[in-house]
């Protein structure tokens, strides 16, 4: 089994093109999600691969992404109506 790790992945897109793009691309990786941060469990491989791609669709002067690796160890929390993640036996990729 490949070793994942899981990221925090957040954005703030002033364009609604590269904000429709940036949703999908993300959302191709994540587990879970509240509002503009998603939960995503990524091989080294993936990892690069997102960040490559957003790099294509964002514009560094109007919009913002961060991707911040969380400890394996440590306990994830959710308040409310949040998801909690989950590592589903499959990722598509596509």
């Amino acid at each position: 089994m490949t070793d994942r790790t899981l990221f925090l992945a957040a954005y703030d897109v002033a364009d609604p093109r590269r904000l429709r793009v940036a949703l999908d691309l993300i959302k191709g990786h994540a587990t879970g999600s509240q509002k503009s941060a998603y939960e995503c469990f990524l091989t080294d491989a993936e990892e690069a691969r997102l960040l490559q791609d957003i790099a294509l669709v964002l514009e560094e002067d109007e919009d913002s992404f961060l991707l911040v690796g969380l400890a394996p160890r440590s306990r994830v929390y959710t308040l409310g109506r949040a998801e909690p993640p989950a590592d589903p036996d499959r990722f598509y990729l596509g």
